[in-house]
């Protein structure tokens, strides 16, 4: 793999593709852009694919992250939590708002600074000192615990359901493994193709999703009455049996919230997308409201045609109980096939973005061999982001076992991402006092930051709050998973402790930022070592 090295990069511009930032000043601490990073305005959106996602791609990359195996899932673990009907709708309308809460503040910060990397990039705007911080952490948060496994052993137990056949432990983790391979495969020898296969699965999540809908209100309305004789009973006393327990509400209220992630999801890609500004401002309210509006008219079908007793009882998917009580048990193989569909669609779309994080990061050289991971070899897509994405992925799918320690990982990999909500929401509020000059072509209201701010604290503390017998989703103690998220963060600030001051000063040396460039025009930041006399 050849690069082009050119350490006086700032100088020769010429040599650099014309990817137009959506600001026109380019002078960091203007009042177009705060500090950002090492790397300038212009230089940060040099090189990949150019930008290439219009609004349809960039609503669908959102959509296809949000729609996964959620919604045909934990509706039956949210109303076994709560008790009642009218307590889960509460909750899928409160996760709804909160979502659009972070939305509103991931918009102002998107709009504000249009470059790939998400909180990467607002966190360094937010911190600029102790120089380089807060992208370290950030760093060894997104790619020690960004893999996508869950997705992958997901999609592997609905194929393996559908084919109505049983397989071992090792069986699911050979299909996992296949689906993480051709899926960053894909994404790095065919980047163009791999985006409107994207596209085209998330179109078919939609679709899934009407047809429940529609089914739904053909139940309601009497269709199905020698299946379903009453189909309005789940709504009477829709409050009755609804739990007092904090704990219940509070992991109900996970699960509400862990369905809609992915409205951030444009923001990683922004150097990607045409008139990102515009783009973003449209895409996201569109895509979230789009699943919200679904989300919601399908807990209404779902609770037509079984009872709140039935759906939390059941042992399978709510999606396929609902196709069981409609249609019949030979529907559940059909559903079982779509949810597969969707979860592979979610596990490219999460890879595609997360990709593009980890080439950001490279970027700015706090990771080693930054050239190497900042690459868009071979065809212009992210291949050694994808490659830093495949590997945690296929430590996680081969070497946790199933059970309790998967479930513990994952409960791991979902706590400190709380963190850096947190704050990203402080940051927002210290930009609009510390920089009130900057150009925000959007503002989230005050009240709605403030919402968002009270929900991350509380989902920083409830993990902690004692469940009923002291026993939570695993046999490990509940509270042992948050430790080790905190644990993880932690170390990212000891790695950053040793990089850039430790080691240093034991070395005597100072690291001096080199800007180098790729052969595609991608700029990179390479710390040197400059001795001290």
């Amino acid at each position: 793999m050849a690069y082009a090295s050119d350490k006086t990069y700032a100088a020769d511009t010429a040599a650099v593709p014309d990817y137009a930032p959506a600001y026109e000043d380019d002078r960091r601490g203007s009042v177009t852009e705060p500090y950002v990073g090492e790397l300038q305005p212009g230089e940060a959106e040099a090189g990949g694919l150019g930008r290439h996602l219009g609004l349809f791609s960039t609503v669908f990359l959102i959509i296809g992250r949000i729609i996964g195996t959620g919604i045909f899932s934990t509706p039956s673990s949210i109303v076994e939590s709560v008790g009642s009907v009218g307590a889960a709708f509460m909750l899928w309308l409160l996760g709804l708002a909160l979502s659009f809460a972070g939305l509103c503040i991931w918009l102002e910060l998107g709009c504000m600074i249009p470059r790939s990397g998400g909180e990467k990039v607002y966190l360094e705007a937010m911190y600029p000192r102790p120089r380089l911080l807060a992208t370290t952490v950030f760093a060894v948060y997104a790619i020690v615990l960004g893999f996508t496994a869950s997705g992958c052993i997901v999609f592997a137990e609905y194929v393996i359901a559908a084919a109505g056949k049983t397989a071992t432990e090792w069986e699911k983790r050979g299909i996992a493994i296949a689906v993480i391979t051709v899926i960053c495969f894909a994404h790095t020898i065919i980047p163009r193709w791999a985006l409107r296969g994207m596209n085209a699965l998330g179109v078919i999540k939609l679709v899934v999703l009407v047809f429940i809908v529609v089914t739904g209100w053909a139940v309601l309305g009497g269709a199905t009455k020698d299946r379903i004789p009453d189909p309005k009973a789940s709504f009477r006393n829709s409050f009755a049996g609804t739990t007092s327990s904090g704990y219940d509400w509070a992991t109900a209220l996970f699960k509400c919230l862990s369905a809609y992630s992915g409205w951030s999801n444009a923001a990683y890609v922004l150097n990607e997308v045409k008139n990102p500004v515009r783009t973003l401002k449209i895409a996201g309210p569109l895509g979230l409201g789009i699943c919200g509006v679904l989300y919601m008219l399908a807990n209404v079908a779902y609770f037509a045609a079984a009872t709140p007793e039935e759906v939390a009882a059941s042992e399978q998917t709510v999606a396929a109980l609902f196709m069981s009580k409609v249609f019949g048990e030979a529907a559940e193989k059909a559903i079982s096939v779509l949810i597969a569909v969707s979860a592979f669609g979610n596990v490219m779309t999460v890879t595609f973005a997360q990709a593009r994080v980890n080439q950001e990061l490279a970027k700015e050289g706090v990771i080693p061999f930054p050239k190497f991971w900042a690459s868009s070899w071979p065809r212009g897509a992210p291949g050694a982001g994808l490659l830093l994405h495949w590997i945690p992925s296929f430590i996680i799918i081969v070497a946790i076992p199933f059970g309790d320690a998967y479930s513990f990982i994952l409960d791991v990999e979902g706590y400190p991402g709380s963190w850096i909500d947190f704050f990203v929401v402080v940051g927002f509020f210290w930009l609009r006092y510390a920089r009130p000059d900057l150009a925000r072509p959007f503002r989230c209201w005050i009240p709605v930051a403030v919402f968002y701010l009270a929900a991350q604290v509380f989902q920083m503390v409830a993990p902690f709050l004692r469940p009923p017998g002291g026993v939570g989703d695993t046999s490990l103690p509940y509270w042992l998973s948050s430790v080790v998220g905190i644990v993880v963060l932690a170390a990212a600030v000891v790695y950053w402790l040793v990089w850039r001051e430790a080691l240093p000063a034991i070395g005597r040396y100072e690291l001096r930022p080199e800007h180098e460039r790729l052969s595609d025009g991608t700029a990179v930041v390479v710390w040197r070592k400059d001795k001290r006399v």
